[in-house]
């Protein structure tokens, strides 16, 4: 046998405890070549969408990068630390350290080409399914699959680097150890339960005082806590796993009733050699496992903003026009003959809108006619406003402001007319964007707005300007309508001349369009990442399981020599494997959860948008996928002390 087919053979037998970390690796390497498929792509020809593509995969292609390195750094030097008493084993026999050294960079690269090899064979496989979903995403007409050098590439020179970076520092690993020490083994420190009570307390108090900052927080200072709380977070979640739980399994033991009680005592016992064993494996799986949930709970939060886009942006293309605008009636053609040749209906209400001071609150106000409303309200199908001369009604500038606004009753004066007007309640429904209009909004009858013929004070000119509504039923077709005097507003913006143009204009549709495509791939993108980071957390409770299942395997030989039953059995191994797959898991739903009520404060003060079912899905669905893994480990785990 040549040295190289030891070291194939040494893969081969030890591919147990290898499966986890080769699929870990394998599936980097194929989300890595995917989204390098997707970067290299020859038939995104946009501007926008080839720079926001290009940069959404090289951010999660750099992310993908780095974890990868992380946790093939972690996880190989578990692997040899539970390989140690082989190596001291062959050292003492003879062999020499540079062949030792030789042997695991053989192992390591082995392991590499073949995660390198067949991660690209399924992710080319893949690469058509993913295209179609990326197209559906952009809305691009079609996005085929192609063959070209660079994608693997690049894919095959991140790999073949980041394997031999890992091969050469494990060697270095093994090197500074003596043999005594490797053949003592990496179990040498699982009787030291010992604890520090001062920074079990200080843990929990930590992870305490995060959650209520998060759970109470405001607008004023969430940014700030955004900053702080995080180390705060990382640091009491590792006095938890290392200080904490040793400390509250030692008040369990005190109760005596508890703990002496049937099976208790060998499953307690037990579960606090293996917690204290892996406490920092549990410390990186909970971070991995946070970072998972919020990426994918915040961009499925992006997604509740697309959702109820609509609800908030009810008009499909707004026109708003000084009086002295010269560009009005060529623009307003302009919208019409594009909605014609595209063949869309359209309903199109133009408004005067007249501003006046209110004696009550000494505020311009922006005064509707009821005739105009009503046109609008036809179009859109809403209830129409009966007022009598007199009266007003308000007008929301925001679905929350629907609810405070309801009750309100305001007897005020138009000043500059002398018009005497009392408002009572709110229209039940939005008609404009908050962006659009201002909040001091109020339709009156045709009656009063007739005798409004003043100026706002102040005004040498009168002050008025025109609003242009348009309907369209099918409003996610006119992403196209407009785009010259769209352009013409967005370079006033970046020209800092935005104030001296005589419109303004803008299309939800169009906006629509370009929100829900980033918002899609975003929230494709962390999925996919999302699904890295958690197979790699898995990936790390399944070696630490299997490593230690040949000592597992005696202990239960030894206990149904004292007679353990079966049915015993099957529940000492379900009261060591629960703290070990949910406790991590657990930790990272709490710290998920608390996050999203810090991440709801900014999506209600910047949008007013509810991500409550949203994130509730995700952390179901995240529950289902960790049960059924915990099935599927609990099932084999079983099964292989059982054949002992």
């Amino acid at each position: 046998m040549t040295f190289r087919q030891f070291a194939y053979r040494n893969v081969v037998r030890n591919r147990r405890i290898y499966a986890a970390f080769f699929m870990a690796s394998m599936f980097s390497v194929m989300v890595f070549f995917m989204y390098s498929m997707l970067l290299f792509h020859p038939k995104i020809e946009d501007e926008f969408l080839r720079s926001f593509a290009a940069s959404g995969m090289i951010v999660a292609e750099v992310i993908l990068y780095i974890f990868t390195l992380f946790f093939l750094f972690y996880s190989m030097s578990a692997f040899l630390q539970s390989r140690s008493k082989e190596f001291g084993l062959l050292l003492q026999l003879g062999m020499e350290k540079k062949q030792l050294n030789k042997l695991i960079f053989l192992e390591t690269m082995l392991i590499g080409m073949v995660s390198v090899a067949t991660g690209i064979f399924f992710g080319y496989a893949f690469s058509k399914f993913f295209f179609m979903i990326v197209r559906e995403l952009l809305q691009l007409e079609g996005l085929p699959l192609y063959v070209s050098f660079k994608p693997f590439a690049l894919t095959i020179g991140a790999f073949f680097s980041l394997f031999v970076i890992i091969a050469m520092t494990s060697v270095v690993f093994i090197r500074e150890q003596r043999i005594i020490e490797l053949i003592r083994g990496y179990r040498k420190t699982e009787e030291q339960q010992s604890y520090s009570t001062v920074k079990a307390i200080f843990g929990i108090c930590m992870l305490l005082f995060a959650y209520a900052a998060a759970a109470f927080t405001s607008m004023n200072v969430v940014l700030a806590l955004a900053i702080v709380l995080p180390p705060v977070v990382a640091l009491g979640t590792y006095f938890f796993f290392t200080d904490s739980i040793l400390f509250l399994l030692h008040q369990v033991k005190k109760r005596k009733s508890l703990y002496w009680h049937r099976i208790n005592l060998i499953a307690i016992s037990e579960v606090g050699v293996k917690l204290r064993e892996n406490a920092r494996m549990y410390f990186i799986v909970t971070i991995v496992s946070t970072v998972a949930f919020l990426s994918v709970g915040t961009l499925t939060s992006l997604s509740s903003y697309t959702g109820q886009f609509r609800e908030i942006n009810p008009l499909s293309l707004i026109y708003s026009s000084e009086l002295t605008n010269p560009y009005e009636s060529n623009h307003i053609s302009l919208l019409r003959k594009e909605l014609e040749e595209q063949g869309l209906s359209y309903t199109l209400v133009p408004f005067l809108i007249k501003k006046q001071t209110s004696s009550s609150s000494q505020n311009s106000v922006d005064i509707l006619r009821q005739s105009d409303v009503n046109s609008l309200a036809v179009a859109l199908g809403l209830p129409l406003v009966e007022l009598k001369p007199g009266k007003g009604l308000l007008i929301p500038y925001s679905e929350e402001s629907i609810e405070s606004l309801k009750n309100k009753e305001i007897q005020t004066v138009l000043e500059e007319s002398n018009v005497p007007i009392q408002i009572r309640g709110v229209y039940q429904q939005m008609l404009f964007p908050s962006m659009i209009i201002g909040s001091n909004i109020i339709v009156v009858s045709d009656e009063d707005y007739q005798l409004i013929d003043e100026p706002l004070e102040g005004n040498s000119l009168d002050s008025s300007y025109k609003f242009f509504a348009f309907h369209v039923a099918e409003w996610e077709r006119t992403k196209s309508i407009g785009l010259q005097i769209d352009s013409q507003v967005t370079d006033a913006i970046y020209d800092g001349a935005f104030t001296n143009l005589p419109f303004y204009f803008e299309n939800p549709g169009l906006n629509y369009s370009v929100i829900r495509a980033t918002f899609s791939l975003l929230l494709f993108t962390g999925l996919m990442v999302a699904a890295v980071l958690l197979l790699a957390a898995g990936s790390f409770v399944y070696f630490k399981l299997y490593t230690g299942l040949e000592r597992d395997k005696r202990q239960f030989e030894v206990l149904k020599r004292m007679g353990l039953t079966d049915k015993e059995l099957v529940k000492i191994v379900n009261r060591q494997l629960v703290p070990q797959f949910f406790l991590p898991w657990g930790i990272a739903m709490l710290h998920s959860a608390f996050s999203f009520l810090s991440l709801q404060v900014i999506w209600r003060n910047l949008a007013e948008v509810s991500i409550l079912s949203e994130m509730v899905l995700v952390l179901v669905g995240f529950t289902f996928i960790q049960v059924l893994y915990y099935f599927l480990i609990r099932w084999r785990y079983i099964a292989h002390v059982r054949a002992s």
